[in-house]
């Protein structure tokens, strides 16, 4: 009997050890190790000088998780702000691109339990983008969530409203896609992966994402093609956490700058902001829903450095330093980081509703100066690199606009050293931990620890049985 405990005991600790083991992977990348480097995924050219125009720039935004809903937003409260968002952050931050990322529509029912595609809330959906002009103003580029795919047969199907009534749905482009914005002679490629189960199963079972084998070799195409492009951004619904696929998605989507996806919120207001590395060097960013949130991130790549900020719909003016770009986000694999060096001028965008009236910029405790209006919402100011060239500083930027509103920013910047990775650690562990491969492990050890008791029991109810025999 002891023995048998022993070993019971010996079998459930190395179960456990297995879960800990999946679900402690390293959730830092060592970028200072030598052996096993990744990729270097861009090409410097020494000619090209960070300066005061806007040569190389282009900004983007992002927003997420809208779920539009015919029963849980009654007052109509989500298309009415997205409205105002359409209209006056539009106008003002004028962006080329803006990235949606799934979760268009609730799709639930007045319940709360069940789910089903409701018509209105597509039409809703169709409505702000329609009577707003946006579709005019910028490149509306929206994606499906798996809200948008409850009960949903096939893409052909007739409940698939997201072909009639999304902008990319009407463009045909009913799963993942791959667009190339040129930017003068520079090209900046956005690759969708859809990941959403076909079909679509109901409300709760396609919480996690799926990617056929045909999926991975479409986004392998689009990865080839964007390696000619100034920069990659890929999006997507799920954190690639979520998502089943063979190969790994995080290994197709190796060479782009960041991952820009959503599906999480903020995981019931316990995680404001997820943000990580994945092992190839490159960036994973969840973002906060506009559902209850009203969040929304601005995003630039300027002379291949990529930047952004998470924003609040309402907070004016909105500040971006581009160059030198905060130490936490370095890419050393994927960014010409040289260029911070070789720069003759700090870059910051600055937007808001009304006029900027002034920006000021301060490195570490020395002056404030002010900057200098370039085009746009670019603001620059002269500096010196190579008197900063060792350790970490911080650079303090002020803005303020004619309507008297005031917006600050303090970042750290390096230019000699590695990414700082000040990431949450619990947020590190829900974007880089396998959680199809975790649940799995739970689950057989739960099936362990329920059914190896009732063996040892009926083990040890037949003993007695055999000593009568013998």
């Amino acid at each position: 009997m002891p023995k048998l405990l022993s070993l019971l005991l010996i079998v459930v600790g190395v179960v456990i050890a297995l879960v800990a083991t999946t679900f402690s992977s390293r959730f830092l990348v060592n970028f200072g190790d030598e052996t096993g480097l990744p990729t270097v995924h861009f090409v410097f050219d020494p000619n090209v000088i960070v300066g005061a125009s806007n040569k190389h720039l282009i900004w983007f935004l992002q927003v997420s998780d809208l779920h539009f809903s015919i029963y849980h937003d009654k007052a109509g409260l989500r298309p009415f702000d997205l409205t105002r968002f359409c209209e006056e952050n539009i106008n003002a931050i004028k962006p080329p691109v803006v990235l949606v990322t799934g979760d268009l529509v609730d799709a639930k029912d007045s319940l709360n339990v069940g789910s089903d595609q409701y018509l209105d809330e597509w039409k809703t959906y169709w409505n702000v983008l329609n009577s707003t002009g946006v579709l005019g103003k910028t490149r509306w580029l929206d994606i499906r969530g798996n809200h948008d795919a409850f009960n949903v047969d096939s893409l052909s199907a007739s409940g698939n409203y997201f072909g009639q009534y999304s902008a990319q749905g009407r463009e045909g482009n009913m799963h993942s896609y791959h667009y190339v914005h040129r930017v003068d002679e520079d090209r900046f490629s956005f690759i969708a992966a859809d990941t959403t189960l076909v079909p679509g199963l109901r409300r709760p079972f396609n919480f996690f994402g799926y990617v056929t084998e045909d999926g991975v070799e479409t986004l392998k195409t689009f990865a080839d093609e964007s390696k000619s492009s100034n920069g990659t951004v890929w999006f997507g619904h799920y954190p690639t956490s979520i998502i089943v696929s063979s190969p790994g998605i995080r290994s197709v989507m190796s060479s782009g700058l960041a991952y820009m996806c959503g599906h999480l919120h903020t995981l019931g207001g316990m995680l404001d902001r997820m943000y990580t590395f994945h092992k190839s060097g490159n960036l994973e960013l969840e973002l906060a829903d506009w559902k209850d949130n009203r969040r929304y991130r601005v995003a630039a790549v300027d002379h291949g450095l990529f930047s952004f900020t998470d924003v609040e719909f309402g907070q004016w003016p909105i500040i971006l330093v581009t160059n030198p770009k905060d130490a936490r986000y370095k890419m050393p694999y994927h960014e010409p980081l040289a260029r911070m060096n070789s720069s003759t001028h700090i870059r910051i965008l600055s937007f808001s509703a009304a006029k900027i009236l002034s920006v000021k910029v301060q490195v570490d405790d020395g002056q404030w100066s002010e900057a200098v209006h370039s085009s746009g919402p670019l603001y620059v100011l002269e500096w010196q690199p190579e008197k900063l060239v060792t350790g970490v500083h911080t650079i303090n930027v002020n803005a303020e606009d004619a309507d008297g509103r005031l917006g600050s920013v303090s970042q750290k910047f390096s230019l000699d050293g590695l990414p700082l990775q000040e990431f949450s650690l619990f947020g590190r562990m829900l974007l880089m931990t396998n959680i199809c491969l975790l649940l799995q492990s739970v689950f057989g050890t739960v099936l362990a620890l329920t059914v190896l008791p009732l063996l040892l029991l009926r083990w040890c109810s037949l003993q007695p049985r055999r000593k009568l025999n013998h």
